[in-house]
């Protein structure tokens, strides 16, 4: 069954604790300011972020001599900062933030649930253990730590997909699948820290963390590829997202094939966080956090995946400002600030009684 080319559009609204729905076909001629208001900021404020990250450091640049630079204009050395050192750092924060928030969105949309993200459900578990696995036994040689992080994301995604499929793959079924597989991966994970020396340990943790310092052109090309083709496919199929909210009996009702999208989806968002902790390594919360503050900035029920990479791209790059001066990963800093959100949304959902 092909995928229709009219799909409904889907219009809520909140009346107290519970979320009215209204579904009409076609396109809307309603006009809505707020997305494309917090859209243009956000995007002014990573642009900022983004120069940002070009210009501050050990080494004073100017803001004319790092656009010099990027068209190797410049003495050599002021090239070498900004085009060899700077720029693959900034490119990695701007593409995995982005990435590791679109993924999140996708999540926590299936599940109907605040809190799932790739953290939880398993997917960057998986890329940890065979990252650390390589790390500390010399498991792959011949592969690169963020190539064995990709396999151990893809793997451990395709181990919760199957297991959870039952007359089809229910996001709640993902979900309880996903972390008992994330916890299997985190004691794996564990056990090898254990037995590696103290130079093995010190690498595995610091790649742990989630890090954009010393990113290189080879941590650019795959992450960015993998953004440019996925990240269309999700903003396509962003109406089939927000009809699967409503049931599957009621999305296949209005035309949307929902094994196939639901499929789909998963994959993308899957793709998106193993390439993303492929070339940043795992930094914390930025899936979970990222959509619950965009859909909290645009005021909608569901996370915009537009918006969510963008806050995303914003909460790395700012974070990697503010862990700079320290010499500390940004993991450390997005961590900080994800378990205060982690908290925030665990007391919202104990006062409101639901699934966050």
């Amino acid at each position: 069954m092909a995928i229709p080319t009219r799909t409904p559009l889907l219009h809520t609204e909140r009346l107290g604790s519970h979320t009215l729905y209204r579904v009409r076909r076609g396109p809307s001629g309603a006009w809505r300011p707020r997305p494309l208001l917090v859209g243009a900021v956000l995007t002014v404020l990573v642009v900022a972020a983004f120069g940002a990250e070009l210009v501050t450091g050990r080494y004073p640049v100017s803001a004319a001599e790092a656009i010099g630079a990027l068209f190797w204009y410049g003495d050599q050395a002021t090239v070498d900062v900004v085009y060899r050192l700077r720029l693959p750092r900034a490119l990695v924060g701007v593409l995995a933030g982005a990435a590791f928030a679109v993924s999140g969105a996708i999540f926590q949309t299936l599940a109907r649930n605040a809190l799932a993200s790739p953290d939880v459900i398993g997917v960057t578990a998986g890329a940890n253990a065979a990252a650390v696995a390589g790390l500390v036994l010399g498991v792959g040689a011949g592969l690169s730590t963020a190539a064995l992080a990709l396999l151990g994301a893809a793997a451990s995604a395709v181990a919760i997909y199957a297991l959870a499929w039952k007359n089809g793959a229910s996001g709640y079924r993902i979900i309880l699948i996903g972390i008992g597989i994330s916890a299997l991966c985190t004691s794996i994970t564990a056990y090898l820290l254990q037995r590696a020396d103290l130079f093995q340990a010190q690498r595995a943790v610091v790649w742990l963390t989630g890090s954009i310092n010393m990113r290189e052109w080879t941590h650019v090309v795959p992450l960015a590829a993998a953004v440019a083709v996925l990240l269309p496919v999700a903003f396509a199929l962003g109406r089939h997202l927000a009809a699967l909210t409503l049931g599957d009996d009621t999305a296949r009702g209005l035309g949307v094939p929902v094994q196939r999208s639901r499929a789909v989806l998963l994959f993308t968002a899957v793709g998106l966080a193993a390439f993303a902790t492929a070339s940043a390594g795992p930094i914390a919360f930025v899936a979970l956090i990222a959509p619950q503050v965009a859909l909290r900035l645009v005021g909608r029920p569901t996370p915009p995946l537009a918006v969510s990479a963008l806050t995303g791209a914003l909460i790395v790059l700012a974070g990697d400002m503010a862990a700079r001066p320290f010499d500390l990963p940004v993991g450390v800093v997005t961590g900080l600030v994800g378990a205060a959100g982690l908290m925030w949304l665990l007391a919202r959902a104990n006062r409101t009684g639901q699934g966050a």
